[in-house]
């Protein structure tokens, strides 16, 4: 898998340590004072289904609209047809390959389509994924955030895969609300939606984002004292 090539095991778990606590925005400080200043944002548009947190590793698969014709048949030949497309056009083997602390990145070009819906991501998530992130849509919603199943995404949808989007390739370099996420990119995503860190500078963002989330703590935490309130865990 080209995610060994970036993270050790040791490693994967030392870097899921340093970003475990920090917030998007946080992240988003250590990028600026990396001088990534216009790098690593989500656009906007792609947000959570319900406020959460995820941190994890990218592990990324992209898929493309599919163009050729849905054959005229009975709803019995479709039963079948569908079986055959889910088999041999969608199907994407990097799904049953999950490692703990991946986040799921998947490219889908934007297509109005739920790839993931409650039954595969709570399988994925079963198994260790941390989140998921999407440029396309996400079904069983409902389930989804009963389950707390942590998932950004740029719309939801109500459509299958069949007849509308095929897979096309794992552990690629895939765009994301206009961010390049690669294979061992770093993904933190909460209610101020998801920011991507290049693999390359991941310990030195990490670093100077620590350093604003302590300073920003600590001017949190006398306020607190002056208001009377007790501490939470956003200012310990």
């Amino acid at each position: 898998m080209v995610i060994d090539l970036v993270w050790s095991k040791e490693e994967r778990t030392e870097i899921l340590g340093l970003y475990k606590d920090l917030r998007v925005a946080d992240v988003r400080d250590g990028m600026d004072w990396n001088m990534l200043h216009h790098y690593g944002s989500v656009s906007q548009e792609i947000r959570p289904l319900f406020r959460t947190k995820a941190v994890g590793i990218a592990k990324t698969s992209r898929y493309v609209p599919y163009d050729e014709p849905v054959p005229k048949m009975s709803p019995e030949e479709y039963t079948e047809w569908v079986a055959w497309y889910y088999q041999n056009i969608s199907y994407n083997p990097g799904n049953k390959k999950i490692e703990e602390g991946d986040f799921v990145v998947i490219d889908q070009s934007g297509v109005d389509v739920g790839i993931q819906g409650s039954n595969n991501s709570l399988e994925m998530f079963s198994k260790g994924a941390r989140g998921f992130i999407t440029n396309g849509g996400v079904r069983d919603t409902d389930e989804l955030i009963l389950n707390q199943v942590p998932f950004w995404s740029k719309m939801i949808s109500q459509k299958m895969n069949q007849g509308r989007i095929r897979f096309e390739a794992n552990d690629v370099p895939v765009n994301i609300g206009g961010v390049v996420v690669s294979p061992g990119d770093i993904v933190v995503a909460d209610g101020d939606g998801a920011i991507v860190v290049p693999h390359k500078y991941a310990f030195d963002v990490a670093k100077y984002a620590h350093q604003e989330l302590e300073a920003d703590k600590k001017g949190r935490k006398s306020i607190y004292i002056k208001l009377g309130w007790e501490l939470d865990h956003t200012v310990k």
